[in-house]
């Protein structure tokens, strides 16, 4: 796994010449290779982690006894070389400490590093319990058990701690699978789940640390404006309504205030933070004694903290001294402060509100104590709307009919909408910071074991401290005083202060240090964070981010956090940024619990954390309460934030660097592939599922480099199926000589894959010849229900100007092979003019000539073409052929029915082709094709002598050809097709080597058709035979050749019949087709017999002739296109 650790070696300072400058730093990272360097001529240096340098290499092993081993020292390493260096590593403080620099006398800069001693306690256990008792703790809980009662209070407390439990079993599982070094959660998330989830979920956990230290800011700024210095605020409410609004105003002013002098402190020196940590932490340890030392005090003398009632709503206790309307002194009636504050005078007939006149007042006891039997009063929940009278149950009131005047009266009241899921927002911030433990890993002793031990007492302290709060703050307090946010009721008072004991100054002091030290905590670990996501390199907009100061600390962060951090103290509210850090650590806890468990279900084999009391329910357990409970707290927080998590997944999927650290998702990834292809292997895919999986035929040329790319582009265009994609290519030779060129066309090919949008595989075999190569491919290409039911290869352009017979011969074999496989087979003729990828045709027709049925594919492959934005504007048409007992128009709307059922939109013609006489121009197509053959078999001489002597016999059947046709006469009947004729001069025998053909090739393989050693002469009888003497001696056998007597009547009939097949159905294609951006037609099967395999190459030539884009298509045997749904 990807570490950044520093080796310090000792320095040895024995013996004269033993290394004063050894390897200062050795510094293993993720995508750079292990290396030393040297530091000294006399010293001996490591060029790698274990082993010496080669030329060290002789001498270090000189005289041991592992001479059989020297070869393989490079890649593996001797066992005591292993364990040296594992013994002197040093993992450097997870940046919660400065690296102190000297420079030693030589001016080279060495670092001090003391080691790790903490243990369970001081490292894992008190930073957990400082992290979270907090803010909520001081400030809200006895609101939330006020408002919820005790039993609601109970339900919101158990499933946040049940929910940091689960998360903390399955953390200490994943943070003792190895070590965890600087990052924390976000290291376990990235390196269990991958880079994609392990940024999104980092930069949602940074998020929420950053907005835990504005809600820290915010909860130091309420209690010293509400509760310390009331008198410092900025600005001043004019009316009684403006209250709220002046009061968020003062908060944002001090909170930015309080930000910026934060921001300083960390900014010159985590050192101080550091010093102050212990004081900040016993503040809290006081602040939790404090309350138990009252709740104690409660049994023996209640504190006295009277509650004015008025009919059975609480008032404000300021502005008055006495709970009374009106009071006598000496005999003579006076009113009080309080009848001012309802009366427009002081006299005893002033006028009065309403509610005021009709209702008396009353006072109680806020604190009546653990005995009172208060409890009962608050065991269930009063919640309310915005604007609600804070009302005592165990009193009761006349309503007044005018409550116009309410809200400038002295009542207390609600000021938020209070529900139990809004509470459970508030509430959960306050469980948060159980990766404390483990961001201090690098700190500990033994992480391993401290870590778990740690982190769960702890949750298991704070747990026990939340519910006694609940239950003894339930039984203590009335339940006015618990829903008097602010303690307005008790002189503003903080209200969990009334309770504790000596003062309450001791819980104001004391959370006023708490929160101070919780939100500088936050504006150190948060940068780091961000710190630590950045220099991972998965998001490239924040590698600025992972830059700082020569000593580490992360600057630019810093100033980002700062940012982040001002957004949420310009909300100003605790009650309303609580929720939104609540989302983000709910999903940093519900990925650690995802993470667990899908490393125990994979079994991988590097999973074997020395934490045992774990397993996969518990995990999914955790992860399915913090699916709710963010949902619970706030639905449309809990959406906006899986959106942002999905936004940076996405982003680095697609822009992220390629990254691969052994996550789960990988092993998840196999185990599905594994179980989906064992599925898949049980049952062929049904006509329905059929699509075209493609084993691609690519040729690399001389530099390795594809021949045909837009053979890819036409695959890319092909996969409107989202079939299964195998590019294979071969080279010629063995595997140990030609193993890294074989490397090297593979990378080629994922290259050219890349620029043609090409999403599949790609393989290259070595193998003795091509014609083996392709059918290795052929036959192990895919693996299991996942392999390839289509082969795609280019034609064989210059296959009669090639030097040898191998092309067309590997070529028909490949056809050959195919169909023995049951596999269907497209051949792409002129692929280099077939459209590129980014190429649009705006308009044309995709034809298609369905002369066999094939299975359906002919008709199915335009409709995958016309998927892609390439051939969408293009229209589909399919030609049939009639014969003479067809009738056509029947066949038409057979054929229209049929396409309507396949639920294809497409026109169609049929073709009359009736039965006609064969034309002399398929004769003599014949004649020069059988003779070239009869030739190549006979004749053993060299390429330029075979030209000429096939020149020469074909102009002297020529001759023949010519005199024959002079005594044919060719009525041409008016329902068949014209065939062109040829008109060849009677003084010299022409030699037409395939006109059509030969133009083909020119514009295909102008490489070969440029050749120097191609002929293309015209020969006169007297050349002829002066070359004929010249050769005389070693062409006895052509001179046999020569003296026969090709005619029509010794021909091949099978042949004659299948070049006059060729011709008519090429003429017919020819004149409907010629200008369609694709022709489709059925690919004639080879010949059984191996010795007309050059006549089915002539034949296919034919049937091609005159056409610019053509795809063979032969059928693999099975239907792939149905009517059904």
């Amino acid at each position: 796994m990807p570490t950044n650790f520093t080796v310090v070696p000792v320095e040895d300072g024995i013996g004269e010449n033993s290394c004063r400058s050894a390897d200062s730093v050795f510094r293993e990272e993720e995508k750079e290779p292990l290396r030393g360097h040297h530091s000294g001529d006399d010293c001996h240096q490591e060029s790698s982690p274990f082993i010496s340098p080669d030329h060290d290499r002789g001498h270090f092993y000189d005289g041991k006894n592992m001479a059989l081993f020297e070869e393989e020292m490079d890649s593996n390493p001797m066992v005591s070389s292993l364990l040296n260096k594992l013994a002197n590593y040093t993992n450097l403080t997870q940046g919660v400490r400065e690296h102190e620099e000297a420079e030693n006398e030589d001016g080279v800069r060495r670092v001090t590093i003391t080691g790790s001693q903490m243990g369970t306690l001081i490292g894992v256990y008190l930073p957990c319990m400082q992290n979270i008792l907090g803010v909520i703790l001081f400030l809200r809980l006895t609101w939330i058990v006020g408002t919820a009662g005790i039993l609601g209070s109970f339900a919101i407390v158990f499933m946040c701690c049940a929910c940091t439990m689960l998360t903390a079993i399955s953390m200490s599982a994943i943070a003792t699978n190895g070590v965890v070094p600087a990052g924390g959660s976000y290291y376990m998330i990235s390196r269990s789940l991958g880079p994609e989830f392990g940024g999104a979920v980092g930069l949602c956990f940074y998020l929420g640390t950053t907005f835990a230290g504005s809600m820290y800011i915010l909860g130091t700024i309420e209690i010293l404006l509400k509760y310390i210095i009331p008198e410092a605020t900025v600005f001043v409410a004019e009316k009684k309504t403006d209250e709220p609004a002046v009061l968020l105003n003062n908060m944002r002013v001090y909170g930015t205030c309080c930000l910026a002098l934060m921001a300083l402190v960390v900014f010159v020196g985590v050192k101080y933070v550091n010093k102050l940590a212990l004081v900040f932490l016993s503040c809290v340890v006081l602040s939790i004694m404090a309350i138990y030392a009252g709740v104690i005090r409660t049994v023996i003398e209640p504190p006295d903290y009277p509650i004015c009632l008025l009919g059975n709503r609480s008032l404000k206790n300021h502005g008055f001294e006495k709970c009374l309307k009106i009071e006598v002194v000496k005999n003579v009636t006076h009113t009080t402060k309080l009848w001012s504050l309802f009366c427009d005078s002081e006299y005893l007939n002033a006028t009065c509100d309403e509610y005021f006149t009709l209702n008396n007042v009353t006072e109680i006891q806020g604190i009546p104590g653990l005995l009172s039997g208060v409890i009962k009063d608050n065991l269930w929940g009063d919640y309310g709307p915005a604007g609600t009278f804070i009302e005592s149950r165990s009193h009761s009131s006349v309503p007044a009919l005018d409550n116009s005047q309410d809200l400038l009266n002295p009542y207390i009241f609600n000021d938020i909408t209070t529900f139990f899921t809004l509470l459970v927002g508030i509430y959960f911030p306050s469980v948060t910071g159980i990766m404390a433990g483990s961001n201090r890993s690098g700190d500990l002793r033994d992480a391993q074991r401290s870590i778990p031990i740690g982190t769960i007492l702890a949750i298991g302290t704070t747990s026990f401290i939340y519910i006694s709060c609940v239950v003894l703050f339930g039984a203590c307090i009335e339940g006015v005083v618990l829903r008097d946010k602010f303690g307005d009721s008790v002189k503003k008072n903080l209200v969990i202060g009334t309770l504790a004991w000596p003062s309450p100054w001791v819980i104001v002091i004391g959370s006023f240090f708490s929160c101070c030290g919780a939100g500088l905590q936050s504006l150190t670990g948060a940068p780091r964070l961000l710190q630590a996501i950045a220099r991972d390199g998965i998001i490239p907009f924040l590698q600025v981010f992972g830059h700082g100061k020569d000593n580490g600390e992360p600057t630019w962060a810093l100033l980002l956090t700062a940012g982040i951090c001002e957004i949420g103290i310009l909300i100003a509210s605790l009650d309303a940024v609580a929720p939104i850090l609540s989302m983000f650590f709910l999903m940093c806890y519900l990925f650690v619990n995802l993470a667990c468990a899908v490393q125990t279900l994979l079994r991988t084999p590097n999973w074997r954390p020395r934490f045992k009391f774990y397993h996969w329910t518990l995990s999914f357990l955790g992860m399915s309460l913090c699916l709710s409970l963010m949902f619970i707290s706030s639905w449309y927080y809990a959406l906006v934030a899986m959106v942002i998590a999905g936004c940076i997944y996405k982003y680095i999927e697609y822009r992220g660097a390629e990254t691969e650290w052994g996550d789960g998702f990988r092993g998840l990834s196999l185990s599905a592939v594994r179980y989906a292809l064992i599925r898949l292997e049980e049952a062929p895919p049904h006509t329905k599922n059929w699509r075209p999986q493609l084993l691609v035929l690519c040729k690399l040329d001389s530099d390795l480099q594809v021949k045909h790319p837009h053979l890819l582009s036409f695959t890319t265009q092909l996969k409107a199926g989202k079939g299964l994609t195998i590019v294979g290519s071969v080279l010629e030779g063995t595997y140990m000589t030609s193993g890294s060129d074989a490397k090297t066309g593979e990378q080629n090919l994922r290259t050219a894959m890349s620029e043609a949008h090409t999403k599949g595989f790609c393989h290259v075999v070595v193998a003795s010849n091509l014609r083996d190569g392709f059918s290795l491919l052929i036959q192990s290409a895919g693996l299991g229900g996942m392999k390839h039911n289509a082969v795609l290869m280019a034609w064989p352009a210059g296959w009669k100007q090639a030097q040898d017979s191998y092309p067309w011969k590997n070529f028909i074999e490949t056809v050959r092979e195919t169909t023995s496989a049951h596999q269907a087979l497209l051949v792409a003729k002129n692929i280099d003019h077939f459209p590129g990828y980014n190429e649009r045709l705006k308009e044309g027709t995709i034809d298609v000539w369905w002369i066999v049925h094939d299975g359906g594919l002919l008709m199915l492959l335009p409709f995958l073409l016309r998927q892609h934005k390439v051939w969408r504007k293009c229209k589909m048409r399919i030609f049939t052929v009639a014969q003479m007992d067809d009738n056509s128009i029947q066949m038409k709307k057979d054929l229209q029915m049929f396409l309507y059922h396949l639920r294809l939109d497409a026109e169609v013609e049929v073709v009359e082709m009736h039965d006609s006489d064969i034309s002399a121009f398929t004769y003599e197509k014949t004649l020069v094709m059988e003779q070239r053959s009869q030739m190549l078999k006979q004749m053993q001489l060299s390429r330029t002598e075979r030209e000429r002597e096939i020149q020469s016999i074909t102009d002297e059947s020529r001759g023949s050809i010519r005199r024959k046709r002079s005594s044919v006469v060719d009525i041409p009947s008016p329902n068949t097709l014209q065939v062109p004729r040829i008109f060849i001069p009677k003084n010299e025998a022409q030699l037409i080597h395939d006109r059509n053909t030969a133009s083909h090739f020119g514009m295909n393989d102008k490489a070969t058709a440029s050749t120097p050693e191609r002929v293309h002469m015209t020969w006169t009888k007297d050349k002829l035979v002066s070359e004929r003497a010249r050769n005389r001696e070693s062409n006895i056998a052509v001179k046999d050749i020569f003296s026969m007597k090709p005619e029509w009547e010794t021909l091949n009939q099978t042949n004659v019949r299948r070049m006059h097949t060729a011709v008519k159905l090429n003429e017919a294609v020819v004149n409907k087709s010629q200008n369609s951006q694709l022709v489709l037609l059925n690919m004639p099967g080879p010949p059984k017999n191996k010795e007309g395999d050059e006549n089915y190459m002539e034949f296919l030539e034919v049937l091609m002739d005159g056409l610019d884009r053509v795809l063979l298509v032969r059928g693999g045997g099975r239907e792939v296109i149905t009517i059904y749904s």
